[in-house]
């Protein structure tokens, strides 16, 4: 039996030292018998958004970056979109959690300017097979926590593991203050 879904963050344990996944904050996008997919919201990608997706970089909300989603199909993007309306769905959206959806890229940039309040591109996501988040969810490499709009969309990413387990109180909250310097923690 899974205990996260779609709508979740995925927040990395400090035993995660991979330097693909340590400090990694990622948002569940499709969780079921198949496996689970979701995108680092934390990290900005090496390659600048203006060359990669010329039209879209000036939609895209602070920091007006191109975000590294994770380690699989790097030469994909994803995106995430909140749109202004809160009853309608813009063509080329769907629903994800709350008034996040994705947002297809192949939708003509005439039709999403001015459609979205928030609006955020991903290289690559992060993906588990069936059963192998369980499994690192077993060893504590991870802990679910509800996401929230603000996340997604958060123009401070290099803190937002920090906040998300602070936020969350109690011992995941005294991991907000973990330093990779044991001595010290």
């Amino acid at each position: 039996m899974q205990n996260f879904g779609v709508g979740d963050l995925l927040v990395a344990g400090v035993g995660i030292t991979d330097g693909v996944f340590d400090g990694a904050v990622v948002l569940l996008l499709d969780a079921d018998e198949a496996g689970t997919v979701g995108v680092v919201l934390n990290r900005i990608a090496e390659i600048e958004l203006s060359a990669a997706l010329p039209a879209w970089a000036r939609l895209v909300s602070e920091p007006q970056a191109l975000f590294d989603g994770g380690p699989v199909s790097q030469q994909g993007a994803v995106c995430l979109a909140e749109p202004w309306s809160a009853t309608e769905e813009p063509p080329g959206w769907r629903p994800v959690f709350d008034r996040v959806g994705l947002l297809n890229l192949d939708t003509p940039v005439e039709i999403a300017e001015g459609t979205y309040r928030h609006l955020r591109i991903f290289a690559g996501y992060a993906g588990w097979d069936a059963g192998q988040l369980e499994r690192e969810l077993e060893f504590e490499m991870w802990h679910v926590v509800p996401a929230l709009t603000a996340d997604v969309f958060d123009p401070g990413p290099e803190s937002l593991w920090r906040r998300v387990l602070r936020r969350q109180g109690g011992e995941l909250g005294l991991l907000s203050t973990w330093t990779s310097a044991a001595e010290l923690n």
